[in-house]
């Protein structure tokens, strides 16, 4: 499923314009979006959590000239599904 397909389901499923829908979905993301950015870890109950994660810096080779080159620190965003998320899929 894609963002436009989601757009389509909220829709259909709420009675809400596709436009009204697109809005909501696109808030709800731009939310965990700043939160995710201020460092903050997302919790959502029965779903999971969106946790950022810092990688430290560290050195990696070239396989093709075998050089060593330095990857700087950078952040990544880590998602661990709630128990209840895990049920509904086994």
């Amino acid at each position: 499923m894609n963002k436009a397909q989601l757009v389509e389901v909220i829709a259909a499923k709420s009675g809400w314009t596709k436009k009204d829908s697109g809005y909501f979905v696109d808030l709800f993301l731009d939310e965990i979006i700043a939160s995710l950015k201020k460092g903050e870890s997302v919790k959502i109950s029965g779903f999971g959590n969106f946790i950022v994660k810092q990688r430290e810096s560290r050195l990696a080779r070239n396989p093709i000239t075998k050089e060593e080159i330095l990857v700087p620190a950078s952040k990544k965003v880590s998602f661990k599904p709630s128990d209840v998320l895990k049920s509904e899929l086994e």
